[in-house]
């Protein structure tokens, strides 16, 4: 799909789904989806490098030691926790500003699962995606999260914090071309952060901070921006 065929198409998309959320927005505040969550922190654990390359910086030129990690867990529509719903996870690595924010959903795997919202009762087990791909060096590029433990967690976030207290979140971290196959290249490992369970900040944005040396398509931004746009508006920011 290229910018210039996608563009319009993405343009109303993205129009109506700005439109839905700023309506949801009156109702629920600031944060209109993913209203509340878990703040995390923890550690991100780069394995070796290899020939294959994502064509991203952020991935490709991994560092020796581990890199701070602050984290989001949290459900997309608030339903019940009785219900299933998209398990989102924002991640900023690095410290202070970090090296910009990552946002994943909770999706499948394979094709064309990797491009479709898969709600889900608890994050054990879950795998979760960007949806849409970065620009990368070589072409289109996925990053994924394929939860390897516990391999049980709650449905409330109180109860999810208390477990990962316990023992923390680990997720392997993945790259795939659209269509092509899954390589990982590093491992993230989670806990609850010190004091509250969520609180306003931070506020993460990955149109505004993608991933160092990832880039974005001008139908990604279309379809994403306006939405994004509604959150920094009502956030004052």
């Amino acid at each position: 799909m290229t910018d210039d065929t996608s563009a319009l198409p993405a343009r109303l998309a993205g129009a109506a789904l700005a439109a839905v959320i700023g309506a949801i927005g009156t109702v629920r505040g600031p944060r209109p989806i993913h209203t509340t969550g878990l703040l995390l922190t923890g550690t991100l654990r780069w394995r070796p490098r290899t020939v294959t390359r994502a064509g991203v910086a952020w991935i490709d030129d991994r560092p020796a030691g581990d890199v701070p990690v602050v984290a989001r867990l949290s459900r997309g529509a608030a339903l019940p926790a009785v219900l299933p719903d998209v398990i989102g996870l924002a991640v900023r690595p690095g410290a202070g500003e970090g090296d910009g924010d990552l946002l994943l959903s909770s999706t499948g795997i394979g094709v064309p699962g990797r491009f479709l919202l898969q709600p889900r009762r608890s994050p054990a087990g879950a795998v979760l995606s960007t949806l849409v791909p970065y620009r990368g060096e070589d072409g289109p590029v996925l990053i994924a999260a394929r939860s390897t433990g516990p391999v049980r967690l709650p449905r409330r976030m109180e109860d999810v914090r208390t477990a990962l207290d316990a023992e923390p979140w680990t997720l392997d971290l993945l790259f795939a071309p659209t269509l092509g196959r899954w390589h990982r290249f590093a491992t993230l490992e989670l806990r609850p952060a010190p004091g509250p369970i969520d609180a306003a900040e931070p506020r993460f944005d990955p149109v505004l901070r993608p991933p160092l040396g990832a880039g974005t398509y001008g139908w990604t931004r279309a379809l994403r921006e306006p939405a994004y746009a509604v959150g920094r508006r009502r956030t004052g920011r």
